[in-house]
């Protein structure tokens, strides 16, 4: 399978965050579809190709390499300028619904390590993440 294009690494990480608890909810799945529509980074992406990116991303976890494989797919893929925005996407589908399990916990540490970014990085984006996401009640 060819190496994935920076916007199909970035949904990888994406569905690999989601995937983690081996329960897809459907507020990430909104999550994901709000970030690939709004962000700019997925500016010239065509949405329709989101759900088969999304599906050729389960693929290739089911395959020998499973979630490593899709690390070093997606670290081989990005360019060193998007790694923090590569975290904050993951970030953004953990945290979307208020509650961070264990295994998301683990997946955004093995994303970080694979990325290779700096603690400080890491704290800023998940302290953005949890303000925006916040609500009143």
């Amino acid at each position: 399978m060819p190496s994935p294009t920076p916007h199909e690494a970035l949904i990888y990480l994406m569905v690999i965050t989601s995937a983690s608890d081996r329960d897809m909810t459907d507020v990430e799945l909104a999550r994901i579809g709000d970030v690939v529509r709004s962000w700019p980074v997925f500016e010239d992406f065509k949405q329709d190709r989101l759900v088969p990116v999304a599906q050729a991303c389960q693929k290739l976890l089911q395959e020998k390499d499973g979630l490593e494989g899709v690390l070093a797919q997606i670290a081989e893929a990005l360019p060193e300028r998007l790694h923090d925005t590569a975290y904050a996407v993951a970030f953004e589908v953990a945290a979307v619904d208020l509650e961070m399990r264990m295994e998301e916990v683990r997946v955004l540490q093995l994303i970080r390590r694979k990325l290779d970014l700096d603690t400080l990085t890491v704290a800023a984006i998940g302290r953005a993440a949890k303000a925006r996401l916040r609500t009143l009640t």
